[in-house]
């Protein structure tokens, strides 16, 4: 089996550097928009202003050989494995991220607070579904 992933949109974000990145999206990440894929555009028919979402990203410029990583930039620190991290570097840079959809406009939805660089491929979009408990 040699599962490929498709690419259904693009992230443009003022993030032109890694190091511009905050670490996470409540520490001043800025606004950002998906540039949607024409062939998926049916797929959003439904997502809303207000909406919270989930976004699976692809960090394409993450170092795939990563299996240990310091915590939060603190190199003089212990080692943690990858797994226990939201590091994007790892095996699969697969990016996690919620946001607030803040507007949506023909193939571009613009969401809130996103730490992911421009130029990030989009894999998915999910409904952000609240806790049961």
């Amino acid at each position: 089996m040699n599962p490929t992933l498709t690419f259904i949109g693009r992230i443009h974000s003022p993030l032109k550097r890694l190091e511009d990145c905050p670490l996470q999206e409540s520490e001043n990440a800025p606004e950002a928009f998906l540039e949607i894929h024409p062939d998926f555009l049916e797929g959003i028919t439904n997502i809303q202003a207000g909406d919270t979402i989930v976004l699976l990203t692809w960090f394409h410029q993450a170092d795939r050989t990563v299996i240990t990583c310091v915590s939060r930039n603190n190199f003089t620190g212990p080692k943690f494995g990858v797994f226990s991290t939201r590091s994007p570097d790892r095996p699969n840079p697969i990016g996690i991220h919620h946001v607030k959809v803040l507007s949506v406009a023909n193939n571009r939805i613009t969401v809130s607070a996103l730490e992911a660089l421009d130029g990030t491929p989009l894999i998915d979009i999910k409904p952000h579904l609240k806790s049961q408990g």
